[in-house]
């Protein structure tokens, strides 16, 4: 039985995900980083996390070259920073304020948490490739996360159970 792309992608936009901000810094010194919402946790002992990044994308190389990527986060007042990290090319980053993490990586000021990470491994895996990060510094703030689900965002309603259609509350 085969997969088609269409009928994989409908199936797999009914699992929420939180957002996040990637981030590490090119070749020549530059931040790079766009939106992820692939990103989990692998262990504990050692604390290690992936996410996964289209072949396509720049952050790669950045990776590869500075062997360090942090994400970011996203709470859910950050809709805009989500939006502006996943548009294409490297003007998304023009002005933006970042703060310094260890290593001088990029962080997103205002995320709910930040995770440094020193690259482990990469694996090549259809047309993304994985990375696995070993946790070298972390903080956590308190706060609501930023949700993706069925191709849009979305944020907690402790008031409320379920979701409202066309909404952006869960």
């Amino acid at each position: 039985m085969s997969v088609d792309s269409l009928s994989f992608r409908r199936a797999l936009v009914q699992f929420p995900s939180g957002v996040t901000v990637v981030t590490t810094r090119g070749a020549g010194g530059e931040p790079v980083g766009l939106t992820v919402s692939s990103f989990c946790s692998v262990s504990l002992h050692p604390p290690l996390v992936l996410v996964c990044i289209d072949r396509r994308s720049d952050a790669n190389d950045g990776l590869r070259d500075s062997r360090h990527f942090a994400v970011s986060v996203l709470s859910e007042e950050q809709q805009e920073v989500s939006r502006r990290f996943a548009a294409p090319g490297r003007g998304k980053l023009e002005g933006f304020a970042f703060l310094e993490g260890r290593h001088g990586l990029p962080l997103v000021p205002g995320a709910l948490a930040h995770v440094q990470c020193k690259v482990r491994s990469r694996h090549e895996e259809g047309d993304h490739l994985v990375w696995v990060g070993e946790v070298i510094a972390l903080a956590a703030h308190p706060g609501r996360p930023l949700l993706y689900h069925a191709g849009g965002y979305h944020v907690l309603d402790p008031g409320r159970r379920g979701s409202k259609p066309g909404g952006d509350r869960v």
